[in-house]
């Protein structure tokens, strides 16, 4: 029964979702150079999934208005998200120059999350999400020139059997983090409110 109601609410939380890949559908292995507060590393998603569920949350560019609220909205809300145990990654096309910065700043990841570089798209195109065109003059909050596609704002909830759990798609930035946590709650609640220390 509980499953039952997880897999409704899940469904509620999949909004129009075009071809990307939907709740029962199994998530695309990756590894990819990232940062955590400026530091490089390699992020590997099924050594994560070991450790519990993971949020998989796609955004367009660093240091951008609605990526900015997000990764912020993100990094305030981590030991929510730890509570409910769950980790968070956020991939981009960015290069891993620029995610070094951008995990770093206290405004935005705030060293609090792990940001991966998808610098060919691959790992979005993997998700079957839809990457737009850089238009010639686009700038990044800093005023530095952006020079790679945007992959659509979309957020996958992972359980550790590697099974998508729910999308969070077609919304705000803060709107997003917030639909995500509640995803990923009721995750936790289905599978018996394993917690991990905050």
């Amino acid at each position: 029964m509980r499953h039952s109601t997880f897999v409704v609410v899940a469904s509620l939380l999949a909004l129009p979702a075009m071809a990307a890949l939907a709740p029962g559908n199994t998530a695309p292995d990756f590894t990819a150079k990232a940062s955590l507060a400026g530091k490089e590393f390699t992020y590997v998603l099924h050594d994560e999934l070991k450790k519990g569920p993971v949020v998989v949350y796609f955004y367009p560019a660093a240091f951008t208005s609605g990526c900015n609220i997000q990764a912020h909205t993100f990094s305030e809300n981590m030991a929510k998200f730890r509570a409910a145990g769950a980790t968070v990654v956020g991939v981009s096309l960015d290069k891993i120059s620029t995610l070094n910065a951008f995990s770093s700043d206290p405004k935005y990841c705030a060293g609090k999350l792990p940001v991966a570089s998808d610098p060919d798209g691959n790992i979005a195109k993997s998700y079957q999400l839809k990457i737009d065109a850089v238009e010639s003059g686009d700038k990044d909050t800093r005023g530095a020139a952006i020079d790679h596609g945007y992959a659509e704002r979309s957020t996958f909830i992972v359980s550790p059997d590697g099974k998508i759990r729910a999308t969070v798609r077609g919304i705000g930035a803060a709107e997003n983090v917030a639909r995500t946590l509640e995803a990923v709650r009721q995750l936790n609640a289905a599978s018996g409110g394993t917690k991990t220390t905050p």
